[in-house]
């Protein structure tokens, strides 16, 4: 009997992908590209990092400080907002206005490498990173807040939910589906003017005609949250470089919109990004960013810089051509230090 089963397991392992092959050949050409595209999008989401069930959450003190942590992504306005009961000094924002689903949703920003990944350098900041201090950039940029006390029970609760996801997630990874997709760069610069048409059929009816957002019944907190103005993230936050705002809302807008069924086309994404990032915000500048201003990202928006291409192409692009020259320079500097490592070499052989 065992052998009989061995036998029809090996059997069924041969013959399902002939009977996958003979199904789709019997379907016609349209059915059958669409049940193939079908297949391989549910084998790539698959592939996509999960996060763990709140269920699994443990009943203990510990659990008690992961469920805080995760009901501050969520409602952030309540304890920090204009509003909050612990601080009054953030914008209105919540966490998961832009690390979506709290924090959890795959190409939505999420929260998923971050505990694999930290503490890392950060060339922004010229050093180290630690969670914490991500935890506080947000606060201050995103938030256009202030900085937390790292020994508040907020910023540990903060932590350890960010730890709770990533539980799963090997050391020094960071898994597929998680942070924000790069677009393809355009061969033009993005226009603002062609995203205020994108906004207007796509955005507006959600975050309104002036990128004020859209407030929740009991107006403390956003249902969606302004994209422009007082209350919306600063020109410190990283959704103010172009390249990440087009990533976010080509996957993720409009909201319900996912990585594997977009609804805007790259350029669309690229150009609407333009236009939101053009209109007026809280301006923090932070002086100590940057400090090796060579490791600016080709989209940041502003100077100064270590190459001669205006601020408005850092800006709106064409990107390209930034990118073709920083990797020039970079290989360049390679080869130059090889050379001088050779010949350093070849002195000292003498």
């Amino acid at each position: 009997m065992q052998k009989l089963t061995l036998y029809s397991l090996n059997a069924l392992v041969i013959l399902t992908p002939l009977l996958v092959f003979n199904f789709l050949a019997s379907c016609s050409d349209h059915e059958s590209k669409t049940i193939s595209s079908s297949v391989v999008t549910s084998v790539r989401r698959d592939a996509d990092w999960k996060a763990p069930d709140t269920s699994l959450i443990p009943q203990n003190s510990e659990g008690d400080l992961i469920r805080y942590g995760r009901d501050i992504i969520v409602n952030t306005c309540l304890y920090f907002g204009p509003h909050g009961r612990i601080s009054t000094k953030a914008n209105g924002m919540n966490c998961q206005n832009c690390h979506l689903e709290a924090g959890t949703k795959a190409w939505g920003n999420n929260y998923g490498g971050v505990y694999s990944t930290y503490p890392k350098f950060r060339e922004r900041r010229g050093a180290i990173e630690t969670i914490y201090q991500r935890i506080n950039d947000c606060f201050q940029r995103s938030l256009n807040g202030a900085q937390l006390d790292t020994n508040c029970r907020e910023i540990k609760a903060i932590y350890a939910y960010m730890k709770w996801l990533g539980q799963n997630v090997e050391k020094g990874k960071k898994p597929k589906g998680c942070g924000i997709q790069q677009l393809g760069f355009l061969d033009r610069p993005a226009d603002p003017e062609k995203g205020k048409i994108v906004y207007k059929s796509v955005c507006m009816r959600c975050h309104g005609n002036s990128g004020q957002g859209t407030l929740k019944p009991d107006s403390l907190s956003y249902l969606y949250p302004p994209l422009w103005g007082p209350h919306s993230y600063s020109t410190g936050a990283g959704l103010y470089r172009l390249s990440r705002f087009a990533g976010y809302v080509h996957d993720n807008m409009p909201f319900g919109t996912s990585h594997y069924a977009a609804q805007l086309k790259n350029e669309d994404a690229w150009d609407v990004a333009a236009f939101v990032n053009s209109q007026p915000r809280p301006v923090k500048i932070i002086k100590i960013d940057w400090p090796d201003i060579s490791l600016k990202p080709v989209d940041h928006p502003l100077g100064p810089y270590a190459d001669s291409f205006s601020e408005l192409q850092h800006k709106y692009g064409p990107y390209g051509p930034i990118q073709k020259a920083k990797e020039l320079k970079a290989g360049l500097l390679i080869s130059s230090t090889k050379t001088d490592k050779e010949s350093k070499g070849s002195k000292t052989s003498r």
